[in-house]
């Protein structure tokens, strides 16, 4: 028991360095493939649609997977969301901070935005949050919060 302790602790604590490395190395790391007829969406809501501050935002998937983050199956990824933003992310390198993750597998999330008008676009990353190759990215639809 105090062996199975000790080694835990020795995990939780290089976890923090194992995780600073992979993103060191992340330009080393390869793009996952996708497929060529890959395409994900925005179910809802539609372009140009007026929503309340609160509003629900669900995910489409074509000719690909939906697969929690860390979980490395071909053909499979997951959800990132970008509001508001003006450029897509590096596609080699992990995705940050600046999107929406979405790494349990989820396909719909209910988002709380000012009034005004937003953008809101899906990108797929792999296991490492990177972009696939190619880049499987919705069209930018623009909604206006009342």
């Amino acid at each position: 028991m105090k062996k199975l302790i000790q080694l835990s602790l020795l995990t939780l604590a290089l976890s923090p360095v194992l995780l600073t490395s992979e993103l060191a190395n992340a330009n080393s790391m390869p793009q996952s493939v996708s497929p060529a007829s890959a395409n994900v969406y925005i179910i809802t809501p539609v372009d140009g649609a007026t929503v309340p501050s609160t509003f629900t935002v669900t995910f489409g998937l074509k000719d690909m997977g939906v697969a929690p983050a860390g979980v490395e199956k071909k053909h499979t990824g997951h959800h990132h969301l970008l509001i508001d933003k003006d450029s897509l992310p590096d596609f080699d390198m992990p995705m940050g901070g600046d999107v929406k993750h979405f790494g349990g597998g989820q396909t719909q999330t209910t988002l709380t935005l000012p009034k005004g008008t937003h953008t809101l676009q899906l990108i797929m990353g792999d296991h490492h949050h990177i972009p696939h190759k190619p880049a499987v990215v919705s069209k930018k639809i623009t909604i206006t919060v009342k």
